[in-house]
Order: structure tokens, then C-alpha cells, then sequence
């Protein structure tokens, strides 16, 4: 007896919509039923469920095709005998311009992956894939809602587990308000970072007393392009690596003083440190532990390329990741589980965007983000090409540091603060410079400025010419 589908997908007009929209993530065309239907039966079952229909050529084209419920019912005796675990398809006879059509219909299957002759297929886009022998296993995994770091390896003992390393998590915790009571091993137990008394490889990753090559990062600056004048490579636990990674970037990025007028000094650095810092979170958190290749970071004088083994997820774009839209399903979740306990990171999906903002907020170049190479890359620009424009046509800020240190030492202007002196500088340099530049500048709030603006005016240092959008600044003698 063939099953029935809802009916609002039996209607003429819903067919001819769907089959004018052509092949897509969830339906496909075949002209007749076929191996390759079966193996397209098994890729809707692994991704989103969906429908084949039969008669239709690759085109669109209605062909029509002749069956009755007999051979439909041979057809799904096949797909069941021909997939492991079973799937057993809907199918019904539809009527499209006097031509008959099979719709067979499956849903996504709860317990994956599925496979037809050993093989296992995933849909991407219009079409099926082949999945590597990895992709099996953690699809598995993920239908189990589980993952791979939290199995464990006959070959990891606790005696591979630092306790010293656990405690200073524990303390770390304790410091954020959390109440921990247990000893190192009783809290690996109830963090479910132990299991049969054998470490995770989570467990592993996180608290290992010794460096190892499953957790390698290529760490190297270049000159130029082809240049290398430096290079470093770490090998230990996750949580340490974060901060090796983030010494290693620091050391080989610029990092300027700038003098404000006030009892200390403001740096500002070639890129947003917490912007690195995400970056290199979601780089060790994220990364698939499981390939051979190592996570690279190449530091240049202009730009950081971050390279990453493991993909994004099919089902997810750099569209879905710029906007925000999408379900973040971590690879490794014991680990981005621990990592957001010990506040590492703040939320699971909301990294890149933190990212974006970041760069924005500095007037930094777009970071790039794309899937390459079996991997993840992320590069950032140090500068865009408009501030560079700003930088050689008026040549705002270095001469803004060393006019400070140099003509107020020689007493130029009196009755000034240090602050109303460094405005005074700068509007000297480019006499158009905005209240909101002067407030960038000098590391200040914009109505701090509008403040000592309206001082200066006051003390007949300086004077507005024309309005705010087209006028100008003009310094009294």
C-alpha cells in the first residue's frame, strides 16, 4: 500500500512551482528509478529529507513515465533492501499535463548515517556527495548528539592528564563565582571530561602534560611574501596555546604610543587585540583535530592569514556567517563547552560577528573569510585604502605625537592644557580635522573635545570659519 503525502505537496500548482524552481537541496529529477536514485534517496535521508521526482528530465522537462502501484511498491522493497540502516520511502502517482509522475518522498533520518552498498552520500546544494570515511564518523556522532572529543583513546591514560594544569582551571572557575569544591579528578568526573576513569580526548587537549603533535600550530613572519624572518611552533595544551599564539602575533605586529596630554600614555595596536584574540579562540576551539594538517598562522606587515583544518558545515555559508544566520554546532563540544565555562569564549556563533565589529569599529578593511584547502581561513588588513589616503595626503597623527613633545617643550603656547594644546596641533596640521578625528586622536570622548573646544575659543586661541560640514578651523595668533 503506498503511503500518502500531506496534501498540500499533491496539488498541480505545488509540483509545477517545484519543478519550475528546478533541483535544489531537497529535490532532484530523474528521468527513471535507478541506482542513482537510491543514492540520492540516502543523501536526503543524511541531510534534510526530500523528494525525487521520477519522470522529470534533468531540465525540468516532463517526460512522464509508466507505472502503476505494482512497480512503485518494487521500488520501495528496493530502497529497503538497498540501504542499511532500512529506509522506507512515500511515494504517490501524480497527473502533470497529462503525464504521469512519481514523487518518492523521505525524511531526514533521526539515527545517520545511511548508507546503500557501503557507500554513504550527503546532499550539498543540487547534488550528492560522497562522504570521507571522517565525515561518517562524526555525522554519527552528531546524530547521537555527541562528538568527537568525547570519546576516548586506548592509548590516553591519566597519567597523560597535568592535575597542576586542572587546578588552575578550577581556581580560574572559582574566580568567575564559581563554587567548586572537588578535587582535580572528582571535577574531570563531573565535567564529563572522564569517562570509564579513561580521559577524553577533550580531557586530553585541555590539561595534556606534555607537547604532542596532535595539537600543532605553524606559527611564521614574513618580511615579504617569500621572506620568512621568523618562525615558532606549539605543541601544548589548548588552553596554554591560546596565549603562545597571541605572543607570538603581538610580537611581530606594530604597536604605537600615543601621547595624550594625561598622566599615561594611550597604545594602540596595528589590529584589534580582541579581535586576534577571537580569532585564535575559535581557530584552537573549532579546529578538526581528527586531519593531519597543522593550524598555520602567517603574520605579514600588512595582513595575518589564519589557516585552520576543518571546513565549515555544508549547510552553512560565509553569507550565513557574516549575517549571523545560522545554528553553530561546534565540532569539538566538550571543549567550546569547558572554554565558555571559563568565559574564553561568550557564545557559541557569535565570534565572527564580534570579529566584524571589531575591525569596523577601528576603520579596518573587511576581514576575509572563506573555505580553503580541506580548511578555514580568516586573513586581516592592517590598514584600508582610505585611511592610508587620510595618512599621506594630510599626515594627521604622527605629526599630531611629535609636535606635542617638541613645541610644547620650547613653551610655543601658553594657557594651554597638554589636551588643548594636542587640538591646537592638530588642527594646525589639517584645518578641516572633525571634533570626532580629535576625539580618536587623543583616546577621548567626542564631547570631551566639543569641551575643550569651546575653552579654547573662550581664550581666543581659536576660531570656527563656516558651518560644521564645510567650514574650517583657524588658529589665533
Amino acid at each position: 500500500m503506498l503511503a500518502i503525502i500531506l496534501p498540500t505537496t499533491n496539488s498541480y500548482m505545488d509540483i509545477t512551482n517545484i519543478i519550475n524552481q528546478g533541483e535544489s537541496l531537497k529535490v532532484e529529477f530523474k528521468m527513471n528509478f535507478n541506482r542513482a536514485a537510491i543514492e540520492t534517496l540516502v543523501a536526503f535521508s543524511n541531510t534534510k529529507g526530500g523528494s525525487i521526482l521520477i519522470g522529470v528530465s534533468d531540465e525540468g522537462n516532463i517526460t512522464g513515465i509508466d507505472v502503476n502501484q505494482e512497480t512503485i511498491q518494487q521500488w520501495i522493497n528496493e530502497v529497503k533492501y538497498k540501504t542499511a540502516p532500512e529506509i522506507i520511502p512515500d511515494a504517490e502517482i501524480l497527473n502533470i499535463e497529462d503525464k504521469e509522475i512519481v514523487r518518492i518522498y523521505v525524511q531526514e533520518y533521526p539515527i545517520k548515517p545511511v548508507a546503500t552498498q557501503g557507500k554513504y552520500f550527503k546532499r550539498i546544494k543540487n547534488s550528492n556527495h560522497q562522504l570521507a570515511p571522517g565525515e561518517v564518523a562524526n555525522m554519527h556522532l552528531r546524530s547521537l548528539n555527541t562528538s568527537w572529543d568525547n570519546q576516548t583513546n586506548s592509548d590516553i591514560s591519566i597519567d597523560d592528564i597535568s592535575l597542576d594544569k586542572v587546578q588552575k582551571a578550577i581556581e580560574k572557575l572559582k574566580s568567575k563565582g564559581k563554587n567548586i569544591s572537588e578535587d582535580p579528578l572528582s571535577f574531570l568526573l563531573k565535567q564529563n571530561l572522564l569517562r570509564d576513569g579513561k580521559p577524553t580526548i577533550a580531557c586530553y587537549l585541555l590539561f595534556k602534560n606534555k607537547d604532542c603533535v596532535l595539537s600543532t600550530v605553524e606559527l611564521v613572519f614574513f618580511q615579504d611574501e617569500i621572506t620568512i624572518k621568523d618562525a615558532d611552533r606549539s605543541k601544548s595544551d589548548l588552553l596554554s596555546q591560546v596565549e603562545e599564539v597571541i605572543s607570538f602575533v603581538r610580537k611581530h605586529i606594530n604597536k604605537e604610543i600615543i601621547i595624550t596630554g594625561e598622566p599615561e600614555n594611550t597604545e594602540k595596536w596595528q589590529y584589534p587585540l580582541e579581535a586576534l584574540r577571537e580569532i585564535i579562540m575559535n581557530m584552537i576551539v573549532h579546529r578538526d583535530y581528527q586531519s593531519s594538517a597543522d593550524s598555520i598562522v602567517k603574520v605579514f606587515p600588512d595582513k595575518i592569514e589564519f589557516y585552520n583544518p576543518g571546513q565549515l558545515p555544508d549547510d552553512i555559508t560565509i553569507e550565513d556567517l557574516l549575517s549571523n544566520n545560522y545554528s553553530s554546532i561546534p565540532r569539538n563540544k566538550l571543549i567550546a563547552d569547558f572554554c565558555k565555562d571559563l568565559g574564553l569564549i561568550e557564545k557559541y556563533g557569535s565570534g565572527i560577528r564580534r570579529v566584524v565589529d571589531y575591525f569596523k569599529y577601528e576603520n579596518l578593511p573587511m576581514p576575509e573569510f572563506k573555505n580553503f584547502s580541506g580548511g578555514f581561513k580568516v586573513v586581516v588588513f592592517a590598514k584600508s585604502k582610505k585611511e592610508k589616503t587620510v595618512e599621506e595626503n594630510s599626515n594627521i597623527e604622527e605629526p599630531l605625537i611629535a609636535l606635542q613633545v617638541s613645541e610644547k617643550t620650547n613653551n610655543v603656547t601658553d594657557n594651554v592644557t597638554d589636551r588643548e594644546f594636542s587640538i591646537l596641533i592638530g588642527i594646525k596640521q589639517n584645518n578641516k580635522i572633525t571634533t570626532q578625528q580629535l576625539a580618536k586622536l587623543l583616546n577621548v570622548t567626542k564631547r570631551t573635545i566639543l569641551r575643550d573646544i569651546e575653552k579654547l575659543k573662550n581664550k581666543n586661541k581659536l576660531n570656527r570659519i563656516g558651518d560644521e560640514k564645510t567650514g574650517y578651523w583657524q588658529l589665533c595668533d
